[in-house]
């Protein structure tokens, strides 16, 4: 709609704040004489074409007092000024262009290979941003430990020293460049390795495609300067990408919030900065309404919405994160630390697999909820109707097919009724519809409190501790129960809470922010350096600011340090004051979040950056918010509602109304606990689903904590460990889907150390081990053990456990991966059991040797120790709340569920397949045979997954421990069940195994097996899923190492990593393509290689001679060999295959 400036009018005053999401545009807007008015307006409506321009329309109306018609010009000179969060960064782009480092091109294709899905067999890779990509020959390397002869040293803006290998020819650059512009390319990323340091090249590129007329140029270096250049090439494509479409939005007086929480005007507003602005403006919202300074109780964000729910925490302070994932891909940006849950009002009610179900499938707009009259399922609404905490005849009546009706509360009971049948057919536990609708509302809340708990527990707070600062347009409906399941005593919801976020881009500052990469150890000496640094970053946002018209009287800031210990990756932003012991500040945080601290390590400073700016049905009183004066205080059960939410005050809670605020006192001591049944020793599915919840946060919480303070690239870069929970006995209960090969295989493990042990562990005992016979896979998967003490620190009630694959173990070859072992001992040292409190001294075995790694593994195994005490804190509080029989008593009930779910999957399989056996044959590469039959019993659903004809034990390395059958087999099933099961022992109750003694899948204690965890594995998974005739294949969910982690970490140089065209094979349907990993070498090293070549895959040794002649040798699957500096490795992996004729 075209808008008119030039109309005068009377100055009204009017200041107007939109948040546009995905189905409303929520508004609040103030005027100089009159209240402030909310509105929400449709954000797609074909009423009208744009809707912050209709909305802007309707404030004018009542703002002027006057009809506007829709089409007709509108004064805007009575606007103060208008501020705009948005989710539409989410939705649309413009036609990008990306420039990357040559041998780089298929780098966000390739991505991190990390899989969103564990066991999705249908999963696609993640999409990228730019429709052409174009490599430019340039080249910088790091410096600081090893050079390269005949280049220059120069000073990275990091402080890292840095060698221009090549300089980007000019004339190419402008050929590639009028070839992109004139094919109608007008928005450009670049991205180029170790630009976060040195970033002259990406500048250079980007004058060079201004000049030739492109209107947009991002570049990673100014958007992002922090190492990692797959995130960091992510942000500029995503701002690419999204900012042009966006600056079509900018016009008039509009300021733009940011995902970090505050505002820019909109000649400024970036596409990367917008992808969490709409809940920043909520988060903003609660600090601005809610924040008390002088009690400084710390407050926990709940904002629940139709799809999902998001939360956050604030404590004076914002806390902000330098890198999330969005849609799949990872991107580096400030932005506020939102944790989000896909559990929101139009969430989806399912009975799956003797459980309840919430989420992560909505409902959405259309059909919607069961009530909106348009043929929808069950959903979170919908539970909230059939219960009264939602009033029909207070709705407005715009549902049914011609948008006349009220909301259906009878279809909704319909169901509920049907459903109720259902499971009580099912479970043979008799519950009504009621009791079913409320057990959903509970599983709800609990997968609400998981993203809570993260950003609480997880960190080293305390939930309780907060206050609950509600907003969001169903957040109302859900606070009193998030809150008594949280142990929290206090709710704040603000008057306008529903339009919260918007109310917060009312309220928002204006910022400026400047960041820099700026690598330096933190210590007395360096004080100085990094505050003239962060003054330099200051005097340059203060210029920004003061070109916009302030003045410097009105501009504050803060500073912020990015810090790590030497070694880790595991940042913590930390704010700096006037003094300068923001190291200990450091330390104190690192401890508080993560249980330890590394005495003795250096403290580094990464980045620098600057920021400006339970009964029955029961009578419930409903009252009408606007009616109700301050002071006024309201018992529960009620129901507060006003145009925009609906607010249930629980029996438990009392309301009371304030001049801006409803603040919900909760009474502990009236909580009626979720689920509550007769006989708390009768398993109820209701409370099962909730433990189920519960145990899986568990395993979760652990893995975070390990990730966050590990210090190698194995556990910190690629993810390759896994944690988990565990009975009495050491069976499985719970397992966080990180590395599958582990996912089944650790119970082994800990149920060798609890018959070793047995009777002979005491409360905070921590056992280490990594042998196969006592239940591990290879010896670099350390097995940290810890048992979990009743109160009177007699019986053990639980086990928690963590597997990490360290870098090194010691054997032949660095890595304790090497190729031609032959016994166990030549792969490094082999620890059957190992109390991490005593000190004793290892075996010795000639050849072998000790680890070259000593301080990264204790830096490891401490942080496993981490995750596992994190663990029993969160055993014993759930124990705390629950009673240890109620607890015990759910975890074999959802060790039970498991084991049904998997007997239904066999009798499935026996039924088509006519009950015949299922049969898998394959073969290593050196011919040793994999046989599996699998005769399943239809009447008891259990099966034996026979192995009889396997090959014997080979001389070499890829024999593979009992351990990873089990895991090729539970994760295999997992993939096949295609539902969201618990994973534990239950699901492996109806399988037993047979493998013949001596094959090498059953090894002796002597074995070589360090490449069965890592090849074997993978072929074990093939045969099981081939018997299944599943088309699919691996289990591996490793991440793959960022290209500048590798160069900044080890002595290499990475000169192409990208696809292999074609190598997925020929005909009508085909595998992925396999990639090409081109290593060079910048010191003598001895490299080892451990792969399945298979009919495509190649690894070749490049060396040089005396004249610098290239020579190529094939090193085959398997193999060492003596690399001299400036040699290169290339590992061109196979691709999938492909089938059938190209004409079918």
């Amino acid at each position: 709609m075209p808008v008119a400036l030039d109309t005068l009018r009377s100055a009204a005053g009017i200041r107007i704040a939109i948040d546009r999401g995905g189905t409303f545009c929520d508004v609040y807007a103030t005027f100089a004489h009159r209240p402030p008015v909310i509105l929400k307006v449709l954000s797609i409506d074909a009423a009208y074409p744009d809707a912050p321009t209709e909305a802007i329309r309707r404030v004018l109306e009542i703002g002027y007092d006057t009809a506007i018609p829709r089409g007709e010009l509108l004064d805007l000179s009575g606007i103060e000024v208008i501020r705009m969060g948005t989710t539409v960064a989410t939705k649309w782009g413009e036609k990008t262009a990306f420039l990357v480092s040559e041998g780089f091109r298929d780098l966000l294709h390739i991505g991190n290979q990390s899989r969103p899905d564990l066991f999705d067999l249908s999963a696609k890779r993640p999409g990228v941003l730019y429709e052409r990509v174009i490599e430019v020959k340039e080249r910088v390397l790091l410096a600081d430990v090893y050079r390269l002869e005949g280049l220059p040293v120069v000073l990275g803006t990091s402080g890292e020293r840095i060698q221009v290998e090549h300089v980007p020819d000019a004339g190419e650059c402008r050929k590639h460049l009028q070839s992109l512009y004139d094919d109608g390319f007008r928005s450009l990323a670049i991205s180029f390795l170790h630009s976060y340091t040195y970033p002259k090249h990406e500048i250079l590129v980007a004058d060079i495609a201004r000049e030739v007329g492109f209107i947009h140029v991002s570049l990673s270096s100014q958007l992002s300067p922090m190492i990692r250049i797959v995130p960091r090439a992510n942000s500029a494509t995503a701002d690419a990408y999204l900012t042009p479409e966006l600056q079509k939005y900018l016009q008039g007086m509009l300021q733009f919030m940011q995902s970090d929480g505050g505002l820019v005007n909109a000649e400024a507003f970036s596409g990367l900065r917008a992808i969490l602005s709409g809940p920043a403006g909520g988060v903003v919202g609660i600090a601005k309404t809610c924040w008390d300074e002088k009690l400084k109780v710390p407050l926990i964000g709940f904002d629940m919405g139709g799809t999902s729910t998001d939360v956050s925490r604030f404590d004076g302070r914002f806390e902000h994160l330098m890198e999330s994932t969005t849609a799949g891909v990872t991107i580096q940006s400030p932005q506020l630390d939102i944790n989000t849950v896909a559990a929101g009002g139009g969430s989806l009610l399912l009975w799956q697999n003797g459980l309840l179900k919430v989420g992560p499938q909505s409902a959405g707009a259309s059909p919607g909820p069961a009530c909106y009259r348009k043929g929808g399922p069950l959903t979170t609404t919908d539970a909230n109707v059939f219960l009264g905490r939602l009033l029909p005849a207070h709705f407005p009546r715009i549902f049914g097919p011609d948008e006349n009706q009220s909301l259906d509360a009878d279809v909704v009971r319909e169901k509920f009724t049907a459903l109720a049948k259902q499971i009580s057919t099912d479970t043979g536990v008799e519950k009504t519809p009621e009791e079913i609708a409320l057990g959903f509302l509970t599983v709800a809340t609990e997968a609400m409190c998981l993203p809570i708990r993260a950003i609480s527990e997880a960190r080293g707070y305390d939930p309780s501790s907060h206050h609950l600062a509600v907003f969001g347009g169903a957040g109302g409906q859900s606070a009193c129960d998030v809150a008594v399941a949280l142990d929290m005593s206090r709710i704040l919801i603000h008057k306008s809470s529903a339009i919260l976020s918007a109310f917060g881009l009312a309220k928002a500052e204006l910022v400026d922010e400047s960041q820099e990469s700026f690598s330096i150890i933190a210590d007395d000496s360096s004080f100085d350096i990094l505050r003239s640094r962060l003054a330099i970053l200051r005097v340059r946002s203060e210029g920004r600011l003061i070109a916009q018209g302030f003045t410097k009287s009105q501009l504050s800031s803060m500073s912020y340090l990015n810090m790590r210990y030497d070694g880790s990756d595991a940042t913590l932003m930390i704010a700096v004051e006037s003094s300068h012991d923001f190291v200990q500040v450091f330390k104190a945080k690192h401890h508080q979040e993560f249980g330890f601290s590394l005495e003795g390590r250096s403290v580094w400073v990464d980045d620098l950056r600057v920021y400006f700016g339970s009964t029955g049905w029961i009578d419930a009183g409903v009252y009408k918010l606007g009616q109700l004066t301050p002071g006024s205080v309201i018992k529960g059960p009620a129901i507060i509602l006003d145009a925009t939410q609906t607010i249930v005050v629980t029996p438990s809670a009392v309301a009371m109304v304030l001049d801006d605020h409803v603040v919900v006192d909760i009474d502990p001591e009236n909580v009626d606990s979720e689920g509550k049944t007769d006989d708390p020793l009768a398993v109820d599915p209701i409370r099962l689903s909730v433990f189920g919840h519960r145990f899986m946060s568990i395993a979760e919480q652990m893995g975070r904590t390990l990730q966050k303070t590990s210090v190698s690239v194995n556990i910190k870069e690629r993810l390759d460990f896994s944690c988990a929970l565990f009975d009495p006995d050491g069976r499985l209960v719970a397992n966080a889907p990180h590395v599958p090969a582990m996912l089944g295989s650790m119970q082994f493990a800990v149920r060798w150390q609890h018959e070793h042990w047995k009777g002979r562990l005491h409360d905070g005992d921590v056992i280490l081990s990594n042998s196969a016979v006592s239940g591990g896979v290879h010896l670099p998967d350390i097995t940290i053990v810890t048992p979990v003490f009743d109160d009177s620190g007699r019986d053990i009630i639980f086990y928690v456990a963590s597997r990490g694959h360290h870098a090194d173990v010691g054997g032949q070859t660095p890595g304790s991966m090497p190729p031609f072992s032959k016994t166990i001992y030549d792969e490094g040292a082999s620890i059957l059991t190992f109390k991490v409190l005593l000190v004793e001294e290892p075996l010795k075995h000639p050849g072998g040797k000790g680890t070259r790694a000593l301080k990264d593994n204790l830096s490891d195994i401490n942080a496993q120790i981490a995750a596992t005490y994190k663990g029993v804190g969160l055993v014993k509080n759930l124990v705390s709340k629950y009673t240890l029989p109620v607890v015990q008593m759910y975890m074999y009930a959802i060790q039970s569920t498991a084991e049904e779910a998997v007997r239904q999957l066999l009798r499935k399989f026996s039924k088509r397949h006519s009950g015949k056996a299922l049969v898998a044959f394959d073969r290593m590469d050196d011919g040793s045979p994999i046989a599996l039959r699998i005769d399943i019993d239809r009447e008891s659903g259990s099966a034996t997954f026979d192995f009889t004809g396997t090959g014997p034990e080979v001389y070499g390395n890829w024999n593979a421990p009992r351990a990873i059958v089990n895991s090729s087999i539970i994760y295999a099933l997992r993939c096949l069940l295609a539902s969201d099961i618990p994973l534990n022992q239950g699901c492996m109750t109806p399988i037993n195994v047979i493998i013949p003694d001596g094959c090498f899948l059953k090894p002796s204690a002597d074995a070589a097996v360090c490449a069965g965890n890592v090849l074997t594995s993978q072929r074990l998974t093939d045969v099981v899923l081939r018997a299944f005739e599943a088309c699919a294949a691996h289990m591996t969910n490793t991440r793959i190492t960022d290209p500048e982690i590798m160069e900044r970490r080890y002595p290499v140089i990475l000169r192409r990593f990208s696809l292999r065209p074609g190598s997925g094979g020929k005909g009508r349907y085909h595998g992925g393509d396999g990639v090409v990993r081109d290593i060079e070498f910048r010191r003598t090293v001895q490299c080892s290689i451990l792969s399945d070549p298979g009919a495509l895959g190649v690894n070749l040794w490049i060396s040089k001679d005396a004249q610098g002649k290239e020579r190529a040798l094939s090193i085959g699957g398997k193999n060492t060999a003596p690399m001299a500096k400036g040699d290169r490795i290339v590992i061109m992996t196979p691709g999938g295959g492909g089938y059938g004729t190209s004409n079918e």
